[in-house]
């Protein structure tokens, strides 16, 4: 059986509402006509070549990404250029694009929610509350039991796709951790946030040098969180599984597979 473009569009707006978008955000529907059929779909983080390539090997006709491919503005689509490279291998292929990003990030099984959920945090709720108490960006939650923030460490480079980069933290490889507040993909915009200051940990991706070196140093003076920095894109890779499930759940004949890609762009790591 075949959905309509339109069809799985509609299960997508209930799933990860636009208006759930920030301001900035270039969700949606990016190419593709959506009166054309559509038997199965493919997940993955980042619109590359790779997984663009990747959804027509599978057979999907859709490709519904986290990351927008034109976030920010282009002039050209040409095929000679990457962004245009990707368009034109999708459209050549029959396959539309689709990014579902802040909207997807804010919902109740959103990207942060489900890497809460893996930490076993419990009493979770959003760091920049949005529409609704349960909706917003990033989570702030107690574990059952305290751990250390080597503990935590070790438990996400279990938990998250390996990459180059690893699982870099700042603090007391021994010190307890309680509470913990987290963003899945680049967090260091919510450092300043109440919710993350009072909580023991603060787990994120992209801390850049001068936020995160200034949480430090006041965490020392005893007034902020530990930090942990993972990848960004592995992060929010575990947010395909749980949406797959939403998307066979809501379209039962749909085909949904999920890229195991890795589009972290580092490679390796010389450690010294």
């Amino acid at each position: 059986m075949t959905y309509t473009l339109q069809q799985i569009l509609d299960v997508t707006e209930r799933l990860w509402p636009a208006r759930g978008a920030s301001d900035w955000d270039a969700s949606g529907l990016i190419a593709g006509d959506p009166r054309e059929q559509v038997s199965a779909v493919h997940l993955a983080v980042d619109p590359v070549a790779e997984t663009a390539a990747e959804t027509l090997t599978v057979g999907a006709q859709l490709l519904i990404t986290h990351h927008p491919l034109l976030l920010r503005g282009v002039t050209s689509v040409a095929a000679d250029r990457y962004k245009g490279s990707v368009i034109h291998t999708l459209i050549r292929g029959g396959a539309a694009l689709l990014a579902a990003h802040t909207n997807a990030d804010v919902v109740e099984a959103g990207t942060s929610q489900i890497l809460a959920d893996r930490l076993g945090l419990v009493e979770t709720t959003p760091i920049l509350p949005g529409e609704s108490p349960t909706r917003g960006i990033g989570r702030v939650g107690t574990l059952p039991e305290p751990k250390t923030l080597g503990q935590i460490a070790r438990e996400l480079a279990e938990i998250l796709p390996a990459t180059a980069t690893g699982i870099r933290a700042a603090g007391e490889y021994d010190q307890e951790i309680r509470t913990i507040a987290l963003c899945a993909g680049a967090g260091d915009s919510l450092l300043g946030e109440a919710a993350v200051r009072g909580a023991d940990l603060y787990i994120t991706s992209d801390l850049r040098h001068h936020p995160a070196s200034e949480a430090r140093e006041q965490a020392l003076l005893g007034s902020g969180p530990a930090l942990i920095d993972t990848s960004h894109w592995a992060s929010e890779w575990l947010w395909l599984d749980a949406a797959a499930a939403q998307l066979r759940a809501s379209l039962p004949e749909l085909t949904v597979t999920v890229s195991d890609i890795r589009t972290d762009p580092w490679d390796f790591v010389v450690t010294q």
